[in-house]
């Protein structure tokens, strides 16, 4: 491929992403450095959307109402209810659902996991092929792994579990 094709393709990504920029934005999605956002055209928006600088958002995105996402976040395929907030320096990936009130905060990795209403992983874990009911708050440096070298394993972690275990 030559560099002028290159910057052809370069040139039309660049508008394309700028329409659906500008499309979002016409819905009511408030994105706040709106070159520093990339959108796939497939994405579904709620009302009152706040999007930060520099996030992507993958095909097979719904995003809810009341939701922020904050910087350097990246999502894709994945599913966000009513009042989430996601970020910064977060990555949700495919298979991934944020039930209402969630929170996924900075340095925080999901797969394949279904995070409960209101709860919260606030920082710095992988939460991979798990199902976390409601009222969950799983704690700094958490990692949910259930591989046992030749199957994975579904790791459940049930409704208001920190309730019953306060030490």
């Amino acid at each position: 491929m030559t560099s002028i094709n290159k910057k052809k393709i370069a040139l039309i990504e660049k508008y394309k992403q700028e329409k659906l920029r500008n499309r979002a934005m016409k819905m009511g999605v408030n994105i706040k450095a709106p070159e520093t956002v990339f959108l796939s055209k497939d994405t579904k928006f709620g009302k009152n959307v706040i999007i930060n600088p520099y996030v992507v958002i993958g095909k097979k995105t719904k995003i809810g109402n009341n939701v922020e996402i904050l910087s350097f976040t990246h999502i894709e395929n994945a599913t966000l209810e009513d009042n989430v907030n996601v970020g910064p320096f977060s990555r949700v990936r495919p298979g991934s659902f944020l039930s209402k009130g969630s929170k996924v905060g900075n340095f925080v990795e999901i797969k394949k996991s279904k995070i409960g209403k209101n709860s919260k992983v606030n920082h710095l874990s992988y939460v991979g092929d798990a199902n976390l009911g409601k009222n969950v708050n799983i704690g700094a440096g958490t990692i949910t792994c259930n591989f046992d070298g030749v199957k994975k394993s579904k790791t459940i972690i049930k409704d208001n579990i920190w309730k019953k275990y306060k030490f």
